[in-house]
């Protein structure tokens, strides 16, 4: 185990992490010359064409230290983690299974802030970090400044930090030299103990099954043998075990302090969760269940979803494929949440739980690209807590859509999530910026200062202010130089609505909507205009309403209605048959069709194509 390095990259978005790592491969003939390609690490397409790594990747190497005196080989265990804020469970699972972290800062923009929040998962895991500066071959790199700013931070010496060009391989080596020196080697837990590891991530074979990636903590386990997951209570078989050289490399067997990977064989998609502990069947087969629930080592803490949407799929048939593929991404995104849902209007589906607005983006991409899934997904909205009149002190309901909302005479407070937002940016848009938080209903908390030229900014805001346009606004006002991290901290009281649509006089569930009641005006202009737009002609009127809080049934059936607007009904010419004659058979047609078009107006329905929900789901 002495000669054993796990350790992982960590960094702001596009600060060169994926191109350290393919320097780290060249420099250690991990990768034939012929196969190497830029972001090697990054296998899934849609990482290579946004250039971003949205899923963890382990990879070992073999390395040789430049010390005469050390003549054994390294085993260093590469884990390559994301950098954007929505997949900050990536990160914090990679951290769980490392010793150490390579915390890397771009010489032109500086610590940012989700180099911050990246920073503070790494301390609370007593991890050891190496500060490195990378892109130091820039025109505009500010070395000497980014220099002060991780010393602030880390309170750590100038010649601690080392200044590298992942791009070009500058400084590199000694990249990997300060990881054998300053990353402590793996210690097994209890030497005398059986095998235990912990479950940091899995994927599915459609031929070898469940595949669980694994930091062994202490023991060996050796292909063939039985194995136990802990929480799951379920029994399999190591019917191959191996390592990462990056594909799946079959070994006899794993030890302790090493990552690795274990062919479970196992066909439930539901049974291997991340952060479960893998044993030996024997080891456990004769005990209590009380006795094997204490073996389980520390797992994750379980995510909380914090932008919640519906997913349906336009061929209703497709339903049994969608829950398929949802639980084969959920194997690979232990951060998904999903469970059934039924709508009026798009009949069976899912509503999920993701982590922020890129999240779910990659998962629609996803569903679409490696399962051929044609789906309809809805607006994006957060979790309320409802406290009806009649219930117990305390006794909150949990609502995810406008459906689930109670009539307003039935509630007593509603309660939205606040999230804690960081804001790094330069000094001359702080004004700007502030402006944007105030009207996105921010609360100002305070300002700290980093270096000379640049501040954060702390605010609290409701979640549901972030939700569309927040970021690309931020980014507009400040040139695209402040960064962007947010913290989920609780919920707060607020006054919503919920706003319903009526189409010919039929509520039309999947268009409804919370909205805050200082807007709900501005927004039922809105969707009723771009209703009318959109909705094709009838051959009878069409009204369509924007009602407030409207009720089916009742002493006090419908509701408020806040804006209207009508389609006009297409004409037909009943009389272009006639070729003469009294115009009283003109009158007699005419009238004739007035009538049929008042019949259809009471009767007639309205069906709403795929394309308008998707017009009115846009803001």
């Amino acid at each position: 185990m002495d000669n054993i390095r796990n350790f992982c990259i960590i960094a702001h978005i596009d600060h060169g992490k994926s191109t350290l790592a393919d320097r780290f491969l060249e420099l250690t003939d991990t990768i034939d010359k012929s196969k190497m390609k830029n972001q090697f690490l990054d296998t899934m397409d849609l990482e290579r064409e946004r250039g971003i790594t949205i899923k963890l990747q382990p990879i070992r190497m073999v390395y040789q230290p430049l010390f005469k005196q050390r003549e054994a080989n390294y085993i260093l265990n590469l884990i390559d983690t994301p950098g954007h804020v929505d997949f900050t469970y990536e990160v914090s699972r990679s951290l769980a299974a490392v010793e150490g972290a390579i915390l890397l800062v771009d010489a032109s923009q500086g610590i940012q802030a989700q180099t911050l929040a990246n920073y503070y998962l790494a301390v609370e895991q007593n991890l050891a970090i190496i500060p490195v500066i990378n892109k130091i071959d820039l025109p505009n790199a500010r070395i000497e400044e980014v220099s002060k700013e991780l010393i602030g931070l880390l309170k750590c010496k100038d010649s601690d930090i080392l200044k590298v060009s992942a791009k070009t391989g500058k400084g590199v080596r000694q990249v990997l030299e300060a990881v054998i020196n300053k990353v402590p080697a793996p210690q097994e837990e209890n030497p005398k103990h059986f095998f235990r590891a912990l479950i940091f991530d899995s994927i599915y074979d459609d031929y070898k099954g469940v595949i669980i990636y694994v930091r062994l903590v202490s023991g060996r386990i050796n292909a063939g043998e039985k194995i136990y997951l802990i929480g799951a209570q379920k029994q399999g078989e190591a019917i191959e075990v191996g390592y990462f050289k990056p594909g799946l490399t079959k070994t006899e067997g794993l030890s302790a302090g090493e990552i690795g990977y274990i062919v479970t064989g196992l066909k439930e998609l539901n049974v291997c969760r991340v952060g479960d502990t893998v044993t030996l069947w024997n080891n456990v087969q004769n005990l209590p269940a009380e006795a094997i629930a204490k073996l389980g080592l520390k797992g994750y803490q379980q995510t909380k979803p914090m932008v919640f949407a519906s997913i349906f799929c336009k061929e209703g048939v497709e339903v049994k494929e969608l829950r398929e593929a949802l639980e084969k991404i959920k194997l690979t995104d232990a951060s998904l949440y999903f469970e059934p849902e039924n709508s009026l209007a798009l009949g069976a589906g899912f509503r999920c739980g993701f982590l922020g607005l890129l999240h779910l983006e990659i998962i629609q991409e996803r569903l679409k690209r490696e399962y051929g899934l044609n789906l309809i997904v809805t607006l994006p909205s957060v979790a309320y807590h409802i406290k009806l009149k009649n219930s117990v002190k305390n006794d909150f309901k949990v609502i995810y859509s406008p459906q689930e909302m109670p009539n307003s005479n039935e509630i007593e407070e509603i309660q939205e999530p606040w999230v804690k937002i960081d804001v790094i940016t330069p000094k001359q848009y702080l004004g700007k910026l502030m402006e944007l938080i105030k009207e996105k209903r921010g609360v100002y908390v305070n300002t700290d200062y980093l270096g000379v030229e640049r501040i954060i900014l702390h605010y609290k805001l409701p979640l549901n202010s972030i939700l569309t346009d927040f970021y690309d606004k931020l980014k507009s006002v400040s040139s695209g130089y402040a960064s962007l991290n947010y913290e989920l901290i609780g919920y707060q009281p607020c006054e919503v609505e919920r706003l319903d649509i009526l189409v010919a006089g039929e509520l039309v569930d999947s268009l409804a909507m919370i909205v805050y009641k200082d807007s709900v005006y501005k927004t039922g202009r809105r969707i009723v205009d771009i209703l009318k737009q959109t909705l094709p002609r009838q051959v009878f009127e069409v009204k369509i309403q924007a009602v407030l809080n409207y009720q089916k049934s009742g002493k006090n059936k419908g509701g408020k209605i806040i804006a209207s607007s009508r389609i006009a009904p297409l004409r037909k010419d009943v009389t272009a048959k006639l070729y003469g004659g009294d115009v009283t058979r003109k009158k007699k047609l005419l009238e004739k069709q007035k009538k049929g078009k008042k019949r259809l107006k009471e009767r007639g329905k309205v069906d709403i194509p795929t394309e308008a929900y998707l017009a009115v789901l846009k803001r």
